[in-house]
């Protein structure tokens, strides 16, 4: 059983979901949250914030692994900085505690999780409600986000290939998507 923490960044809301994956790809929900920061607030008092969410979240669910996603082009020049200053708290966090953060870019998140690098917020809101067993899908948007982060980062690796080494047919769109990007 491996124990992920995914991290959805935000300035405003950060979202964090926890998750036990099996080696069969089975997964438990443990925890999921949104890391809210008002707006008036100043910025290093948000930043605090969210370290300190996130450390609870590690000190109270100790996960082995941390997935973020990682940071993507934007117009909007504010909601990059407030996306790239959430990002670098939680990597520090992480990095302070030992664990290694696996990056993952949203198209490759909803991938892993619909089996297409396309779909909407709703699609992969109900794939992870799906996957996890529940009855509604996480609230806010924030929330399904990080689960399906972290969904993402505990079946990207090869130890939880499904028996035999052979790969979901979610994995198989991923790696086939990042051969392509490297090509």
């Amino acid at each position: 059983m491996m124990r992920v923490l995914g991290i959805d960044p935000g300035l405003t809301r950060c979202g964090i979901g926890i998750v036990d994956v099996s080696v069969t790809r089975t997964a438990t929900l443990v925890h999921v949250g949104v890391i809210a920061t008002p707006p008036d607030l100043p910025l290093e008092q948000r930043l605090l914030a969210i370290a300190r969410g996130i450390e609870d979240a590690l000190d109270r669910f100790s996960p082995v692994a941390v997935g973020l996603e990682r940071m993507f082009a934007q117009h909007n020049l504010r909601t990059v900085m407030g996306t790239a200053q959430a990002s670098g708290v939680a990597l520090q966090v992480a990095a302070s505690r030992g664990l290694v953060v696996g990056l993952h870019t949203p198209s490759e998140v909803k991938a892993a999780i619909t089996g297409y690098g396309a779909a909407d917020k709703k699609q992969v809101g109900v794939m992870v409600a799906k996957v996890l067993g529940l009855t509604e899908i996480p609230r806010p948007a924030d929330a399904a986000d990080a689960l399906a982060i972290a969904l993402c980062h505990a079946w990207k690796g090869p130890s939880l290939a499904v028996a035999g080494g052979a790969l979901t047919p979610a994995q198989q769109v991923w790696r086939a998507a990042e051969k392509a990007a490297r090509a």
